[in-house]
């Protein structure tokens, strides 16, 4: 990504345009993307359409995912349940 369009994408979480965008979730990850930010091509919003091949990425995701979940075991005795059940990835997908 281009700093040009990190620096769009930083502008518009500041000047909250971002907040007037719709947005895709990332279902394993649990996270909401922007479908759309100006200055921005919206292929590099979908992180899918940036990998060379749509199978590695998924299984890049999934390794990444399984880095989190472990990761996080350290913490968890912690954290509310609400937050453990809907905050981390889901290995489901």
């Amino acid at each position: 990504m281009s700093l040009t369009q990190t620096r769009a994408i930083i502008d518009s979480i500041h000047d909250d345009s971002l907040d007037m965008s719709n947005f895709n979730v990332m279902r394993r990850f649990n996270l909401k993307v922007p479908t759309e930010c100006f200055g921005v091509d919206p292929e590099i919003l979908r992180p899918i359409n940036s990998w060379p091949d749509r199978d590695s990425y998924k299984v890049a995701a999934k390794s990444l995912a399984e880095k989190f979940v472990k990761n996080f075991e350290r913490y968890e005795a912690g954290v509310p349940e609400e937050v453990v059940r809907i905050g981390g990835p889901n290995l489901t997908f």
